[in-house]
């Protein structure tokens, strides 16, 4: 085997990647500075996770999966909850063995290799980074919406829409990118204090919605359950999915969590039961509110469903512009925690020598990467507010299901090389959990379109190249190694 192959097939202990997280010193870091500061506790780093899962899709999925499923489309959200909780057991048993920031780059780093783990990281920075521009490019027209219902104000095209859909340069979503981007460098406490009370906000106003709806409520309107039949709903499950992405972003936070091994694995948990109830609470109100061919309708005329709901149903546009400004506060959050993951990710990436040490240099007062967050925010304004992102937002559900498929191989991985490591959670049933994670996010990635496969080997050849030409050679992992290799050869020749 060559020294290249040598190299990507090399793990870096998982002992080593434990003590750099908690601090412990070594003497050969070059870094000698301050560290994230771990301010986070269950609540707020629940509150993290519900707000990178929750996002726009829960105010217009019930318009493209009603037509698809019927009143089934219940039953889709329970389909779909349970494959993304496959894959946060996963996420789980990782998260309590390997408490650091940087998610499933470092997973896969302490069990698939270097090379493996640098080109999940890139599936990673390809996935927030286009996932928090398409969400921020929606910002602008939602913000108009508000405007204009209140002040009867909106902005021209032009500086409001993506280009592509009749816009120059979407300035809105340059705004929401560059203010979330100030708000992590300013400090980690004040950002999830921010999102915590964004977060409470959205969920005020989809408890209102569900409220408002169980008003109209009729059962008969669930009486013909599946009208599409077991494959309207599977269908339906499969689209509703990209719904639940996300929660990954908790695993991000490892090193700014107290007690992360319990918090970590509690907080992934809590966000998805949450969520999914919170969904099948809104399906519910939605679907029995209304008749199922109403949502078709809605949504062929471009209508935002929640919101029409409440408009019918209560004969005044108030409700619906409460439930519009919510939409505004979601995607807000959305993009502040999301960035956040981004982030993170570039930080352990740089702390192993893979990217440059920009990305790890942390503010002596702030105790954030505030570098790291300038750049990728500046980044991630210029492609929200300057290039058609309608091709792209497939690559968010490809980064996302080539990660799950990662961390469910790193499960069964450790479990080989690393059986005795401390695991406050394991996944059940193993090893046909991590397994059926695998094959189901798979099978999802093979129903993509040809294009996103074509776009993804091209950022993949494009992260092999930066590897190559770079990582390969700064690589803290092939630096440890080559130094106990020299000092293996003084130690020899001094006995002989």
């Amino acid at each position: 085997m060559g020294p290249v192959a040598t190299q990507l097939l090399r793990r870096k202990p998982l002992e080593s990647i434990v003590a750099a997280a908690e601090g412990e010193s070594d003497p050969h870091d070059p870094q000698d500075g301050p560290r994230l500061e771990r301010t986070m506790g269950l609540g707020r780093l629940t509150l993290l996770g519900i707000s990178s899962v929750l996002g726009t899709g829960i105010f217009f999925v019930l318009g493209t999966s009603v037509p698809t499923a019927g009143p089934g489309v219940v039953l889709s959200f329970v389909i779909a909850g349970t494959v993304a909780a496959l894959a946060a057991l996963c996420y789980v048993e990782l998260a309590g063995a390997i408490p650091v920031a940087g998610s499933t780059y470092s997973y896969a780093y302490a069990s698939l290799g270097e090379g493996i783990a640098y080109l999940v990281a890139w599936c990673l920075v390809l996935e927030y980074g286009v996932a928090v521009s398409t969400v921020a490019v929606s910002w602008g027209q939602y913000l108009n919406e508000v405007s204009d219902a209140l002040f009867g104000v909106t902005l021209p095209d032009a500086i409001s829409q993506p280009p592509g859909a009749g816009g120059m340069v979407n300035i809105p979503a340059i705004v929401a990118v560059l203010a979330c981007t100030a708000l992590l460098a300013r400090g980690t406490r004040e950002s999830i204090l921010v999102n915590s009370i964004l977060v409470c906000v959205k969920l005020a106003v989809l408890v209102m919605f569900a409220a408002v709806a169980l008003t109209a409520f009729r059962a008969d309107r669930f009486a013909d359950f599946a009208p599409h039949g077991l494959g309207g709903i599977t269908a339906a499950a499969s689209a509703v999915f990209f719904s639940y992405v996300g929660f990954d972003t908790v695993s991000t936070a490892g090193e700014e969590v107290r007690n992360p091994r319990r918090t970590i694995p509690l907080a992934l948990l809590l966000t998805l039961l949450v969520v999914t109830a919170l969904y099948i609470l809104v399906a519910v109100a939605g679907i029995g509110a209304q008749p199922e061919g109403a949502f078709a309708r809605q949504e062929a005329a471009g209508e935002a469903v929640l919101a029409s709901i409440l408009t019918s149903v209560t004969g005044s546009g108030t409700a619906a512009l409460i439930l519009s400004a919510g939409a505004v506060v979601s995607i807000f959050s959305v993009v502040l925690v999301t960035l956040y993951g981004q982030t993170r990710i570039l930080f352990s990436m740089a702390r192993d020598g893979l990217v440059p040490q920009v990305f790890r240099r942390i503010d002596r007062k702030r105790h954030t990467p505030a570098a790291n967050s300038w750049i990728v925010g500046v980044a991630v304004a210029a492609l929200a507010g300057f290039v058609p992102l309608q091709e792209l937002a497939d690559l968010t559900s490809m980064g996302t299901l080539i990660a799950f498929v990662a961390v469910a191989a790193a499960v069964m991985v450790l479990r080989r090389i690393a059986p005795d490591a401390p695991r406050p959670f394991r996944v059940p049933l193993y090893p046909v959990v991590p397994i059926l994670t695998a094959a189901a996010c798979a099978y999802l990635a093979y129903q993509l379109p040809g294009l996103t496969w074509t776009l993804f080997l091209c950022w993949l050849s494009l992260a092999a190249a930066l590897y190559l030409a770079f990582g390969r050679r700064r690589s803290a992992l092939r630096e440890e190694v080559e130094r106990e290799a020299i000092e293996r050869e003084a130690e020899t020749s001094a006995t002989l």
